[in-house]
């Protein structure tokens, strides 16, 4: 096996690096390397080395909201295309006093939420949701339209507070995304007297004298099964089921199984074949689209196309780097420097071993950031979480367990360390892509994506994202820091 030798360009002597049975006319060390699995330990001195795509803790962690609506990325009305099943007619609701909601629930939109009037998705969702015959929906929007509050407002819109048991279900793909939703709820419910628990506690212990009374639960779909199978969780009365990001939740390589079955389940315990389900997500590709249909016949739907979902406000660039190690240089020399004038920054990695490599890379170097990815406790996580949100923390690195609904409304710069891809590590994975930069620009504020790249395959993937959206993607020269600049202070985040 052939030995390469580097040495850090901060100064210090790195690893060896072995590449084996490379081709003979690719650039030395990383054209065999598919997306996301170059050795990042190597990096930094003193680290182990990392066979990334092996273990455990190789594995890519799955794809896991600043409250009211001011600054919310609004949709015109003739790019919103609603597909109604039934012969109901609909009215578009100008204001959150022409839907059937409680005069509470009314106090909640308005003193604790901020709102004014209903976002253009929420005016046109939520009379489809809240008129009887309480159809099913598949709808699909812009990130940041107002997506969440219009799901929580329909689950406690069906809540009668007098019956003490949970009436309402909404399952997500990440223990982040659940919390999220419950915060929202516990402010929109406030006066309402609705209660509601999630899987995220903590300090919820189960044994099966436990009986959950909470009018709503959210949760991730493991451990909802796990309180279902030992009759902690009783859906019986369950009269509204929810999927957030539904696109990811009926996935055949994510979550569809237990998705289907979870419907199933409920239908079945409720003894209603017409349970009222809403899929909701930013995107829904063809495939899954047509799935969801399948799934949820007689839905009502609304959708944005992809081609109008909004990536104008998210300047986007790709940095192509001759080797693998030239992306942290990138990192230290070119985009940290910038960071503590950016807002706040999220680095997306691939695998739960890169996302701590990484930031003992960086931390190493003298670059404070946090870093969370699935394996970590619970407790922990929840910290890096709190810390980034109260902006305690300016940089984090994160899996995909962060790519999806999560919102810090300070994120101004999204860096793709590793492009994202499918699980066979080189188609692209374009929902993802357009999940993970939306993390920027979020509610009206400027943002930036930064996508670093190395070798054919990584290089192709990124060009194949910018085909996919009809969005170019321009190259900023890797060790070119005049051009950097000159790039934040084009996206209006640095006057340069």
């Amino acid at each position: 096996m052939e030995q390469q030798a580097w040495v850090d360009r901060t100064g210090g002597a790195a690893e060896a690096v072995s590449h084996a049975g490379e081709d003979a006319d690719a650039p030395p060390g990383f054209e065999h390397v598919a997306p996301g699995t170059h050795d990042v330990a190597s990096l930094a001195a003193n680290l182990s080395s990392i066979q990334v795509g092996e273990g455990e803790d190789a594995r890519a962690d799955n794809e896991d909201p600043a409250l009211g609506n001011a600054g919310l990325q609004e949709p015109e009305d003739n790019e919103i295309r609603t597909v109604h099943a039934g012969d109901t007619p609909y009215t578009s609701a100008a204001s959150f006093d022409d839907l059937p909601i409680s005069e509470m629930l009314l106090q909640g939109l308005y003193t604790e939420m901020k709102f004014e009037k209903p976002s253009r998705i929420q005016a046109k969702t939520l009379p489809m949701i809240l008129t009887k015959p309480y159809r099913s929906l598949i709808a699909q929007a812009h990130n940041g339209s107002g997506k969440t509050t219009c799901f929580v407002l329909a689950m406690v819109s069906r809540v009668d507070p007098k019956l003490a048991q949970p009436q309402a279900l909404c399952v997500c793909p990440t223990r982040e995304l659940v919390m999220q939703n419950l915060q929202v709820l516990e402010r929109l419910a406030r006066h309402a007297g609705i209660t509601a628990t999630s899987t995220a506690a903590v300090d919820f212990q189960i044994t099966r004298q436990t009986r959950i009374v909470d009018h709503v639960v959210f949760g991730t779909h493991g451990s909802l099964k796990n309180w279902m199978s030992k009759r902690v969780l009783s859906v019986n009365s369950i009269k509204i089921l929810v999927f957030d990001e539904a696109d990811e939740m009926l996935k055949v390589d994510a979550f569809a199984s237990d998705s289907v079955r979870m419907i199933k389940d409920v239908r079945q315990a409720t003894g209603n074949p017409d349970l009222q389900i809403l899929l909701f997500s930013a995107t829904f590709n063809d495939k899954v689209k047509n799935f969801a249909m399948k799934v949820v016949p007689g839905a009502n739907q609304v959708f944005v196309p992809r081609e109008d979902l909004s990536l104008d406000v998210i300047k986007q660039y790709k940095v192509v780097c001759p080797t693998p190690q030239d992306k942290l240089v990138v990192l230290k020399d070119m985009i940290f420097p910038q960071c503590e004038k950016l807002g706040q920054t999220i680095i997306f990695v691939r695998t739960r071993e890169t996302a701590r490599a990484l930031h003992s890379a960086m931390e190493r170097d003298g670059h404070r950031c946090t870093s969370i990815e699935g394996s970590m406790m619970k407790d922990a996580r929840d910290r890096v979480v709190q810390e980034f949100r109260e902006g305690t923390t300016k940089v984090l690195i994160s899996t995909d367990v962060l790519s999806r609904g999560f919102d810090v409304t300070q994120v101004t710069l999204v860096v793709n360390f590793d492009v994202p891809t499918e699980r066979n590590n080189r188609d692209p994975a374009f929902e993802t892509y357009l999940h993970r930069i939306g993390r920027s620009g979020r509610f009206g504020r400027k943002g930036a994506a930064f996508n670093l790249v190395c070798g054919f395959t990584e290089t192709a993937v990124i060009d194949q994202i910018a085909d996919y959206f009809h969005h170019p993607i321009p190259e900023v020269p890797y060790n070119d820091e005049e051009r950097f600049i000159a790039v934040l202070k084009e996206a209006g985040l640095t006057e340069g």
